[in-house]
């Protein structure tokens, strides 16, 4: 298993920025991505990064406004810019130690706890 511990959440209003960060520890992982839950609304998929190589993907609805990338260690970053209200949601972070070629939220065998963050209009 892999532990996450994800940081950088909080309140902010339409149109500002936010970074997320997940330190990752335990088992390498194959890839790491965020996902959101909204009250009363599924996780969902945000975006996801290969360690290997660092090919990343993204939901449509965060496309052009976020950025996943990672660095040289054990740590994943989510950058969003232009937020929106209803990108109000937590956010965690998820990371798997088998390859897939696919995002859903079944993918991934690790999870943190979760930040919150608030978009206010």
């Amino acid at each position: 298993q892999v532990q996450l511990v994800e940081s950088g959440g909080g309140l902010v209003q339409a149109g500002a920025s936010l970074r997320l960060s997940c330190v990752a520890s335990g088992r390498t992982s194959s890839a790491m991505g965020w996902f959101r839950q909204a009250p009363g609304k599924e996780r969902e998929f945000v975006a996801a990064i290969r360690w290997s190589g660092g090919r990343t993907y993204y939901a449509d609805s965060v496309k052009g406004r976020f950025t996943i990338s990672r660095d040289n260690k054990n740590t994943v970053y989510l950058e969003m810019n232009s937020l929106k209200p209803e990108d109000t949601a937590t956010y965690y972070c998820a990371a798997r130690t088998y390859d897939s070629g696919s995002f859903a939220v079944s993918d991934f065998n690790s999870w943190g706890q979760g930040t919150q963050v608030t978009v206010s209009s």
